[in-house]
């Protein structure tokens, strides 16, 4: 063996420990036949698998995860044949029956006539690194459903109600439809927390804001904490009259609730005023001129004794 020979076998040695010492795994597949001419033997202690088993990239194929096979293949081979460089996540099949979340990072070689002579690459564990972003998917989206949601009673907040009348507004006004509003105030609710205590008056608004949620009967019924003891009700596809009777229903479902208040001048009993209110949006009517137009007959709810309803009728 000639001495470049024998350095040259060296050198090949010391670049298959170094690259059988790393956590990452080696791989290449001849192009013209689709078989692995090597793949590292860390392959067998990340899936079970030997390094024996993987003969073609039908293995490779097989081993994947059924929700991600077709469109990883399909990625890959396309971008093999492109010539092009590329990397993709999937989970591969263990041994055991589980799945490893794997990152192929693949370089395309090519041959004097730049053809695509083989592919090689690295194949790296990313469980943990994709566990971490499903945590912080999770995360994210319970900030979200936090950030539209009222804290106090789990309802949904004055965001979120911006958002949904927007919504049924748009779909009232293109579809011809009516659309009904309902504000309700707890009366005298600062006598209320000045005689029991700010905890206890929590624990009522929490109490209201259930029964009122009962009230909402369909799928689409939206309530929402306005701010303050102050809710408010979106029926989409309501009339007035129908809305006036989903208004009787909130101060008698409240009343069955029988929810002490000694200090009230109307009634040792909660009560609460209520303006009602429906609308078939046009292009020159707006959203918040409507809320305001419900907010003042809630007004003069208050006005005019409270523990009534207001309406346009």
């Amino acid at each position: 063996m000639t001495r470049n020979a024998k350095d040259a076998e060296i050198d090949s040695t010391v670049y298959r420990t170094l690259l059988e010492s790393t956590k990452a795994i080696p791989w290449k597949i001849d192009w013209s036949t689709m078989r692995f001419a090597y793949i590292g033997p860390q392959i067998e202690n990340l899936l079970g698998w030997s390094p024996s088993s993987w003969v073609s990239v039908e293995d490779w194929a097989a081993r994947m995860h059924p929700e991600d096979r077709e469109r990883v293949v399909d990625f890959c081979v396309a971008q093999s044949r492109a010539g092009t460089d590329h990397e993709a996540d999937y989970r591969a099949l263990a041994q055991d029956g589980g799945y490893v979340w794997i990152r192929d990072v693949v370089h395309v070689v090519r041959n004097e006539n730049g053809e695509v002579d083989s592919l090689v690459g690295f194949m790296f564990d990313i469980s943990e690194r994709k566990k971490t972003e499903q945590e912080l998917v999770l995360l994210q989206k319970e900030l979200e459903e936090l950030s539209f949601k009222d804290g106090l009673t789990g309802v949904a907040n004055r965001r979120m109600f911006d958002a949904i009348l927007d919504a049924e507004w748009t779909d009232a006004r293109r579809n011809n439809r009516s659309l009904a509003l309902i504000m309700l105030d707890i009366d005298y609710f600062k006598q209320y927390n000045d005689h029991y205590g700010h905890i206890q008056g929590d624990d009522c608004l929490k109490r209201v804001a259930h029964v009122l949620s009962s009230a909402a009967t369909r799928s689409r019924d939206f309530l929402a904490r306005f701010g303050g003891e102050e809710f408010v009700l979106v029926l989409p596809e309501t009339d007035e009259k129908a809305a006036i009777k989903v208004a009787e229903r909130c101060r008698n479902l409240l009343f069955k609730e029988q929810i002490p208040h000694e200090t009230s001048p109307l009634s040792p009993i909660l009560t609460v005023s209520i303006g009602v209110g429906a609308i078939v949006p046009t292009r020159q009517d707006e959203p918040l001129r409507f809320v305001e137009d419900v907010d003042k007959r809630l007004y003069l709810a208050k006005q005019h004794g409270r523990n009534r309803i207001v309406n346009g009728l």
